[in-house]
């Protein structure tokens, strides 16, 4: 994800400036956008966020010093280096920038080389910090995940091993036999809970890659091979264009494998059975449409298909939809569902493509 173009803001009521330096950033792989007011400056940001701003002091309807402000007093926001830039090279107006959350500030005229260094150099610290903070992030959730895992599994091992053990020394036909074939069922389901747990951990340690989305469900498919034989599923792959995607692989077919389960749950009680799979690129995003003929899902509840552990008639309980949106919207994608009882679903995934 960092190997994405970084995005200056760059904010002057000079249109010679902005265009001075619109050529420069340019010229040395960055993407800009562009404000020529204070106002305007604000709603870029909160539209789409970049990644540093440079910003004139000297403005219309909000001078520099107020953005910088209103910025670095949010929450959302404050995280965003800012350069002011302005003819003002006194040691007070300095201050002054300083002292409302400025991170650098160059006087005009300025050397495109220096301003260019500052603004490689506050790129840097930014990822540096942001880089910290997610191993932090990282470190936390994998040491609760694999306590939590150690805890419950250990529980399920014991009470499956046990039950078993019991089962299998009863007699034919012993009234006590349902009840023990309830746990082992049961435990089964908790074994499995777990390693959705274990697929959330995944997430916070996945490794970037360039990745071929035909190839990826194509694996995914093959996993279900027995399975969709043995349930006389059709399946229908199309795919319209070839592209890459810069994702973690085993997140990707997470996501799918999570989908297609649930679709080959939902038409097992269909006369007619078939998997509809489709990719395609649609503006910036890769879209991938999965679409079932199984028992549809109710208005009232396609809200909730994605809340853990929900139950329906269509689904069991369980975490795969919560894991594959978690996936998603950790890679600022979509979902989307359609669905039509009696007739299916039809689960449609967007994922950002990088340099587009």
């Amino acid at each position: 994800m960092n190997e994405q173009k970084q995005t200056v803001l760059i904010v002057d009521d000079n249109i010679d400036t902005v265009e001075l330096l619109r050529k420069r950033l340019k010229s040395e792989g960055y993407n800009t956008v562009e404000a020529y007011d204070g106002e305007e400056a604000l709603n870029k940001v909160y539209e789409s966020p970049p990644d540093i701003i440079i910003l004139d002091v000297m403005m219309p309807k909000l001078d520099g010093y107020e953005v910088c402000n209103r910025l670095k007093s949010d929450e959302k926001t404050k995280f965003i280096p800012i350069v002011m830039l302005t003819a003002k090279s006194d040691v007070e107006s300095r201050v002054k920038g300083f002292d409302i959350g400025a991170d650098d500030y160059v006087p005009k005229p300025f050397d495109y080389r220096e301003l260019s260094a500052r603004i490689r150099s506050l790129l840097m610290r930014k990822e540096t910090a942001e880089r910290v903070i997610e191993e932090e992030k990282i470190e936390s959730v994998r040491k609760l995940i694999d306590s939590l895992s150690h805890e419950i599994r250990n529980p399920i091992i014991s009470i499956a091993g046990f039950a078993k053990k019991v089962y299998d020394n009863l007699p034919s036909g012993d009234p006590n036999k349902p009840y023990l074939m309830t746990i082992l069922q049961e435990s089964e389901r908790l074994e499995r809970l777990l390693r959705e747990i274990l697929n959330l951990k995944m997430i916070a340690i996945g490794f970037l890659e360039n990745v071929d989305p035909k190839k990826a469900i194509e694996e995914v498919l093959e996993e279900f091979e027995k399975e969709i034989e043995d349930k006389a599923v059709e399946v229908e792959a199309e795919f319209k264009e070839k592209p890459i995607i810069y994702i973690d692989k085993e997140h990707f077919k997470i996501v799918i494998r999570n989908i297609i389960k649930n679709a080959i749950e939902a038409m097992s009680k269909s006369d007619k059975r078939i998997l509809k799979i489709s990719v395609e690129v649609i503006e910036n995003y890769l879209e991938i449409k999965i679409s079932d003929t199984g028992m549809g899902i109710p208005k009232e509840l396609i809200r909730k298909i994605f809340d853990p552990f929900f139950t329906s008639k269509v689904y069991g309980p369980g975490l795969g939809l919560t894991v594959a949106l978690t996936i998603v919207q950790y890679y600022r994608g979509f979902i989307s569902v359609e669905s039509e009882v009696g007739k299916g679903s039809v689960f449609t995934i967007k994922f950002p493509l990088r340099g587009r």
